[in-house]
């Protein structure tokens, strides 16, 4: 037996991961990022979090890996060119530090990734553009 001293009134239950969110465009903000080694430890990739901020999936979390640092000279270009697709989105060019990519409303084009590898269905961003873009 362990004794916890836990008190459940205290903590919100946890509701069970979410279903993805349908495809289309998004209205959203960069609430969190943190730079984490890649899985072979060779690298790194910025892990953004992006917060819907309107509309019926609204407060729902998205997430999205840079590779910021690949040994794959393709892999890191590839991030590095959506990581200035988000930079331009929100008019943030000079970016030394992530935080700067912060609060500020952009809209995100989803995709959902089917199952695969024994992980869920999940979403994807596939593209990123100024919050007052027309994206039909």
């Amino acid at each position: 037996m362990a004794h916890l001293g836990f008190d459940a009134t205290q903590v919100q239950p946890d509701s069970g991961q979410l279903d993805p969110i349908p495809a289309g465009w998004y209205n959203v903000m960069v609430d969190e990022s943190d730079l984490k080694p890649t899985s072979d430890g060779m690298g790194a990739r910025l892990a953004v979090r992006f917060t819907v901020i309107d509309g019926q999936f609204a407060n729902r979390k998205i997430h999205t890996r840079f590779n910021v640092r690949n040994s794959n000279p393709v892999a890191q270009e590839i991030a590095f060119k959506q990581l200035s697709a988000l930079a331009h989105a929100v008019g943030v060019l000079q970016v030394q530090d992530s935080q700067q990519l912060h609060g500020i409303p952009l809209k995100v084009r989803v995709k959902i990734c089917p199952p695969k590898d024994g992980y869920d269905a999940q979403n994807d961003i596939t593209a990123y553009k100024n919050i007052n873009e027309d994206v039909g």
